[in-house]
């Protein structure tokens, strides 16, 4: 894809997300008094403006895998699927919680998950910053090598790691707390993603099986 092509889409993507998130959060909510709403976005998009910023400057390749939508393998077809049904449960509830009063979250709890958001999310800044091929799709270039350096010195799917703390505690950033209980679930489904995708790595990327004797763990250091 023409550079020019991927940067016009890069910033159209970026405006364009800034309301449609909105959306989610507000329609349900039946309001814009919504300071939890607000705040998350600030926390979301404003690191998101920078990060891209620095990519079309920098890396405008890895923009051009982020584009990538369309899986080629049908296990992870799948979990894409499955996973957006996740995504409305887990942005649209919590609106609908804010409208109803279904939970009372303390100021405090709020604050210290939208805190983790943002850390779940500069956690996956670090990741772009340290690995040019982290493409939104599962694949292999031909001439893309095992990143073993900065965040992939810990575990191996670092990038998960932050999208996990940021996705279970996106309902409790926005004032839910009973939403956290399904918010969950992200975990199984990037245990399969996870699973599926090092079959696909150890297969057809050199050097993959080496580094996965290297680095133990692929979520969470200790645990798994």
């Amino acid at each position: 894809m023409d550079t020019k092509k991927v940067v016009r889409l890069t910033y159209l993507r970026f405006l364009s997300g800034i309301p449609a998130l909105g959306l989610f959060f507000f329609l349900p909510a039946g309001t814009i008094n919504y300071w939890e709403a607000w705040v998350y976005l600030a926390l979301l998009f404003t690191p998101m403006f920078f990060m891209m910023r620095y990519l079309v400057k920098n890396d405008p390749a890895l923009l051009e895998r982020r584009m990538r939508t369309k899986e080629k393998d049908a296990e992870q077809n799948l979990i894409i699927k499955i996973s957006y049904i996740y995504f409305i449960v887990v942005f649209l509830l919590p609106g609908f919680d804010k409208r109803y009063d279904w939970s009372d979250a303390p100021l405090w709890s709020i604050i210290i998950a939208q805190i983790l958001v943002f850390l779940g999310y500069i956690m996956v800044v670090w990741v772009f910053r340290t690995n040019s091929y982290a493409s939104r799709t599962v694949e292999v270039d031909e001439d893309q090598k095992v990143i073993d350096s900065g965040p992939y010195a810990i575990v191996r799917h670092p990038m998960y790691t932050g999208v996990t703390v940021l996705y279970i505690m996106s309902p409790l950033a926005l004032g839910s707390l009973w939403v956290v209980i399904p918010a969950t679930m992200i975990i199984p489904l990037l245990v399969a993603r996870i699973l599926s995708e090092e079959k696909i790595l150890a297969k057809e990327l050199p050097g993959y099986t080496e580094y996965q004797q290297k680095v133990k763990y692929r979520l969470l250091p200790g645990i798994w």
